[in-house]
């Protein structure tokens, strides 16, 4: 008898215990919930509120770092030899970049703003100065004989001046000059045929913005909060060659919608790359002590059209399809033979990385992450990174007189890499990479 009356307690207890915890669980989501919609009601791009205070004025700062790959075998490369390159860096600069000439549209729903970025260097945070010196391809040159390679006239004024002046594929740059800019000596001398004489891979980019944006408030769908409706006039863009490919998607990378999802994509429009990305989830992370989600781009992304098929309209000129990692995007770079890749050749195809000497690709190095608070818009630490790399398709035409002498058929040379990383407000004192 007493111990069925044990077993009765205890059976009664035990169902107290679970309708307490069915009771809290379901409080506990009815909360959350309460939450979530205070948030989605709160995040609006409008004057007076915190998400506009932050989106216009990003807290956290931002560093841009630049590596460089200096080739060390230039006498062996115009041989037909592999170039073999040292990475060095970073030159880290400070990256101030508040949202200007802001106005509103459309009851609230819309504003536009341009996005002015200036740039200052950290000498503490960086391993060099810009006074190093670095030897890389010549842009310039590069650029000039592929623009005027069907016009005779120019090609031979380029030959005469290449010659006279001692002009070669290679040279040395100083490091703040090949950033912001430096009198380019054949540009100097084909000043008739081009619009500027100087040349710099940031040149007229420090203090500058990079076209005019109009953004969705989040005031009809918290999920459009920030996100771009139109750059430079455009809600398409006009590179690419299908409908896919120029859409613009997403935010501008510095701000996400509220309430973000382990299952959703997030979008980004980068005007450097010329088009729009996606990172997907990929594992729960902790910044500063604080929980949150990462996100990285999955190698499809930049994926040659046998896995990609969506990728066919970033292949310029159409059925011109490059290996995977790699996109070409002269045709947004004012005619210059500019191909962006992943840091190293990372998740490009294999050949690319065994062509050039001293290319390391790994994950935790040069893969682009995203960390987001999945209830807070701006993202807390992200490191986005870009690649930059210079081509030439057929030297043996552009360059006859160089080329044909030595007999080179030089593939793809490369130039730097851009790491640009946000940290908490926290952080701010603490360099990202010692010295």
């Amino acid at each position: 008898m007493l111990l069925r009356s044990c077993c009765v307690y205890g059976a009664g207890i035990l169902c107290v215990l679970l309708l307490i915890a069915g009771i809290a669980m379901a409080l506990a989501q009815v909360f959350q919930k309460l939450i979530n919609n205070r948030i989605k009601e709160q995040v609006v791009l409008e004057n007076g509120t915190e998400a506009f205070s932050v989106w216009r004025n990003p807290p956290p700062p931002v560093y841009m770092q630049f590596y460089f790959f200096n080739l060390t075998n230039p006498a062996e490369v115009l041989e037909g030899d592999k170039p073999f390159v040292q990475q060095i860096g970073p030159y880290t600069y400070r990256e101030y970049r508040p949202k200007e000439e802001v106005k509103f549209m459309d009851n609230g729903t819309r504003v536009a703003a341009v996005n002015p970025k200036t740039y200052v260097f950290e000498p503490n945070m960086s391993r060099g100065s810009e006074d190093d010196i670095v030897r890389t391809v010549d842009i310039p040159v590069v650029t000039a004989m592929e623009k005027f390679k069907d016009t005779l006239l120019v090609s031979r004024i380029i030959s005469d001046v290449m010659k006279a002046k001692g002009i070669g594929l290679f040279r040395t740059f100083r490091v703040g000059d090949l950033l912001w800019g430096y009198e380019d000596p054949l540009l100097k001398e084909l000043k008739q045929f081009v619009s500027d004489d100087h040349f710099g891979l940031f040149y007229k980019k420090n203090g500058t913005d990079d076209g005019d944006y109009i953004f969705f408030t989040g005031k009809q769908n918290y999920q459009d909060f920030a996100r771009i409706d139109e750059w430079n006039g455009q809600s398409a863009l006009n590179w690419w060659s299908t409908e896919e490919c120029n859409m613009i998607n997403g935010t501008d990378g510095a701000s996400f919608h509220p309430i973000i999802t382990k299952t959703e994509k997030l979008y980004i429009f980068s005007s450097d790359l010329c088009r729009s990305t996606y990172a997907q989830y990929e594992s729960d992370v902790s910044v500063r002590g604080v929980p949150g989600f990462r996100f990285v781009p999955p190698s499809e992304v930049f994926a040659n059209l046998t896995i990609n098929p969506d990728n066919a309209g970033f292949c310029v000129p159409a059925g011109n399809c490059l290996g995977s990692g790699l996109l070409n995007a002269s045709v947004c770079k004012e005619g210059a033979p500019i191909i962006m890749s992943s840091p190293h050749f990372y998740q490009a195809d294999n050949k690319f990385v065994q062509d050039v000497l001293g290319m390391n690709p790994n994950k935790e190095e040069h893969e682009t992450v995203i960390d987001v608070n999945p209830s807070v818009v701006i993202d807390e630490e992200s490191a986005e990174k870009l690649y930059a790399v210079v081509t030439e398709a057929n030297v043996i035409v552009n360059i006859p007189f160089i080329v044909i002498s030595v007999g080179i058929l030089l593939g793809v040379i490369f130039i730097v890499f851009m790491c640009r990383q946000q940290t908490p407000a926290s952080s701010e004192q603490q360099p990202l990479l010692s010295s």
